[in-house]
């Protein structure tokens, strides 16, 4: 299923947008279960081998960040990150928050996880 998402791109949300609710935000969820929900928004943290490969795993994150004009927060301590998705402009979780998760997550095969 996550495959879904994989294929899709994030576009620009409309004015007027709500938020993702209910059975939708639901099935969205199962896409990328390695992401929770934290305060309203998609989170995940991600442990690797060491610091260099941290940054390395971020620098392709903002790639793909770029490429899809959808950009994650994150906090990073050495070797661990932390992402917080959602959509600014309306105030919550839209789909572009659970496409930019799972294209995160297929990137993670080239970043060194840690152990």
């Amino acid at each position: 299923m996550e495959r879904e998402l994989l294929g899709r791109r994030c576009e620009p949300c409309a004015d007027g947008t709500p938020p993702v609710t209910g059975t939708r935000l639901a099935l969205l969820r199962q896409q990328v279960p390695a992401w929770e929900i934290r305060d309203g928004r998609l989170g995940r943290t991600f442990e690797l081998a060491d610091f260099r490969a941290a940054m390395a795993f971020l620098e392709r994150v903002a790639d793909v960040a770029e490429a899809e004009g959808h950009h994650p927060d994150f906090c990073v301590h050495y070797r661990v990150i932390d992402f917080s998705l959602w959509t600014h402009s309306i105030g919550g979780l839209s789909e572009n928050d659970f496409i930019l998760a799972a294209k995160i997550d297929a990137l993670l095969g080239q970043a060194a996880p840690a152990g």
